[in-house]
């Protein structure tokens, strides 16, 4: 009968407090159980460093263009804003005007 090792195993850093020690008759890894283990290990590392990398370039990444799009919107907003002021104004000007001529 063949056990499958748990996906995660605690590194030498890790603290681990064991709920049952086996006896070492009970203790049988066969020398392909090894290498599933470090491909475990290994996968489980890299994934980590990944996901702590890839949160801080896409958190760089949208901070960047947040404030490229804030900055557009801002230069496009002005030229409407001042468009409508132009207008407006324009319009008050000639709405004046005839009245004034009277």
């Amino acid at each position: 009968m063949t056990t499958v090792p748990p996906r995660f195993v605690p590194t030498l850093t890790d603290i681990v407090q064991p709920s049952f020690v086996p006896k070492q008759e009970e203790v049988r890894l066969t020398p392909t159980d090894c290498p599933a283990v470090l491909e475990d290990q290994i996968i489980h590392r890299v994934m980590q460093h990944v996901d702590l990398v890839l949160e801080q370039r896409l958190s760089a990444a949208i901070t960047q263009v947040t404030l490229s799009f804030t900055q557009a919107l801002g230069l496009r907003l002005r030229e409407e804003i001042e468009s409508v002021v132009r207008t407006s104004v324009s319009e008050a000007i000639a709405h004046e005007l005839p009245a004034q001529s009277v």
